[in-house]
């Protein structure tokens, strides 16, 4: 009895430690991240998802990047040498798409529809912010007091951490009063 239970924990170690490994390989392909325009993708991942990680870069421009350049949308992005990467931060910064995939079209300033990635991007949305605050239209008010700028219902929902709002309780309907038991003649 004694061996078979011994037996018993030599197995159950080495299930452990197989386990163990499989999620230190894990960890070890995982740390290999890859900088592309500014962003960290992570090396596990396919190049089509991976770019999708970039703030500016969806789906279909993700697609398009990869078909433009010749790029095979299954390969790990740990996998890019630093041409590859090169060509695609030159695409992304001078994008060639069609108007409507890209997201600043006929732009307030300029006029011109471009496509801005990271920090560009940011930059401009709260410039547009700032701008709908200073002339006091309808979405900046929402905007400066913290309320859905595009329609979306108050009632259960946007209501700032830390504050509660009393839930009103309906009073009881009194009875009509009663008449006097004696009564006018």
């Amino acid at each position: 009895m004694k061996e078979s239970a011994k037996k018993q924990e030599t197995k159950k170690e080495e299930k452990v430690d197989a386990k163990k490994k499989h999620f230190h390989q894990e960890d070890e392909f995982e740390e290999v991240l890859v900088r592309v325009a500014g962003y960290d993708l992570p090396g596990s991942k396919n190049l089509l998802a991976g770019l999708t990680r970039i703030k500016g870069v969806g789906w279909a421009i993700s697609n398009l990047t990869c078909i433009k350049l010749g790029l095979d949308k299954k390969k790990k992005a740990s996998e890019l040498s630093k041409d590859e990467i090169q060509k695609i931060e030159t695409f992304l910064k001078n994008l060639d798409a069609k108007d409507y995939l890209k997201n600043r079209q006929k732009d307030e300033e300029t006029g011109e529809t471009k496509h801005y990635i990271g920090t560009d991007l940011d930059m401009k949305k709260d410039f547009d912010i700032r701008r709908l605050k200073k002339i006091r239209s309808y979405k900046g008010i929402r905007h400066t007091s913290g309320q859905p700028v595009r329609g979306q219902r108050t009632r259960s929902h946007f209501r700032k951490k830390g504050q509660s709002v009393a839930v009103r309780s309906k009073k009881p309907e009194s009875a009509p009063a009663a008449k006097p038991a004696g009564g006018k003649k």
